[in-house]
């Protein structure tokens, strides 16, 4: 049966079989989001460290442009949401981390380390740590 279906065809068909659950992920999303904010605008105050902007990572652009289907735009504006609020999610956490620990994780070869982690104190350091903790 495959062979009587252009590969184009197929794709396009993958696609649409996969938008119910692409778009069942919005949901959670917009929940997640509403508590990603719940804990960050008063933690981040109580904790004294910088309330990061939201514009800064959440970017809905796509629908401006002219040579895009409305469908098209509409997927841009959902991918420019949710990457741009895990991106934002990451910064949040990552700042957490720092202020609450701040330790890199045991090496792995198999372990990609977070971005945010480099300046993290090195795992299995405690004289680093009994220092970071006596700076709070």
């Amino acid at each position: 049966m495959y062979h009587k279906i252009s590969k184009i065809k197929y794709k396009r068909l993958r696609n649409y079989l996969a938008i119910p659950f692409i778009l069942g992920g919005a949901i959670p999303l917009v929940f997640f989001d509403f508590f990603l904010e719940l804990y960050h605008q008063p933690a981040f105050r109580l904790y004294g460290l910088k309330v990061n902007k939201r514009r800064n990572y959440i970017k809905i652009d796509g629908q401006k442009l002219s040579y895009l289907s409305a469908t098209d735009k509409l997927w841009c504006m959902y991918c420019g949401y949710a990457n741009g609020l895990m991106a934002y999610a990451v910064k949040i956490v990552g700042d957490t981390e720092k202020y609450w620990c701040g330790i890199k994780h045991q090496p792995s070869k198999d372990f990609i380390p977070q971005k945010h982690q480099e300046h993290f104190l090195e795992y299995g350091d405690e004289k680093a740590y009994e220092e970071f903790i006596n700076k709070k």
